[in-house]
């Protein structure tokens, strides 16, 4: 990823110019020992962002274990819809209400 980057913003030339100042300050001897030195450098950096990637999921699902979101929503569900419930069940009631018509003796 980060030679991708590197390389996406240098030229053709630039990269032969560079290997060219390489070449002449650094000699023909010394260039393998310092393209492995390089390598061994950039699988290094890889496999330090791949351990910090793997630790990061890590931690995320250990947080999401520990949240039990679907729990803690479900008891919130159960929370709201009980009062909710009674409160349909009083408006039922009260809209269903008929009183009661007083007993009248009626003898004729």
């Amino acid at each position: 990823m980060i030679q991708v980057l590197f390389l996406n913003d240098i030229a053709g030339t630039e990269i032969l110019l560079i290997l060219v100042f390489v070449l002449v300050f650094f000699g023909a001897n010394s260039i393998p020992s310092i393209a492995k030195t390089m390598g061994r450098a950039i699988y290094q950096i890889k496999n330090a962002s791949d351990d910090l990637k793997s630790e990061i999921k890590k931690s995320t699902g250990d947080i999401k274990k520990d949240l039990n979101l679907k729990e803690l929503i479900k008891e919130t569900e159960e929370d709201i819809n009980l009062p909710m419930d009674q409160m349909m069940t009083d408006i039922e009631h009260t809209i269903n209400y008929e009183p009661k018509k007083p007993k009248t003796n009626e003898k004729s």
